[in-house]
């Protein structure tokens, strides 16, 4: 019985110490863009916010390499949401996006949610 429950409890420890999950920084909707991404868009008066949702497998993890991917996903879905408005945006500094990465050990999925405030140019 003393095994079971020490087994028992390794799982579990695994289980929580191999998970990580990203902050979310909204509470909007997420709507699917491709396989590995997801993001919302919240409406401003001088622009939007944009939050995005990036995941992917990676048999060996690569932390950098997603926060890049996710990053550059945040930057051209506003410039894309942007053009669907017909309105030209501001650049965005990359040192204002904000970003919290995230992996499951488990499973091999990093995770990273990334946030930015765009502003419409005038």
């Amino acid at each position: 019985m003393k095994v079971q429950f020490s087994i028992f409890s390794l799982l579990i420890t695994l289980v929580v110490y191999g998970c990580a999950t990203p902050v979310s920084y909204t509470q909007s909707p997420m709507v699917t863009y491709d396989k590995d991404t997801k993001y919302a868009v919240d409406p401003r008066e001088d622009g939007f916010s944009i939050t995005v949702f990036y995941s992917r497998y990676q048999f060996i993890p690569e932390s950098d390499a997603v926060a890049v991917a996710c990053r550059s996903s945040l930057t051209a879905l506003a410039y894309e949401y942007a053009d669907k408005k017909g309105r030209q945006i501001q650049p965005i500094n990359e040192q204002r996006i904000k970003i919290s990465m995230g992996r499951n050990g488990l499973t091999g999925i990093t995770s990273c949610s990334a946030t930015a405030i765009v502003q419409w140019q005038k």
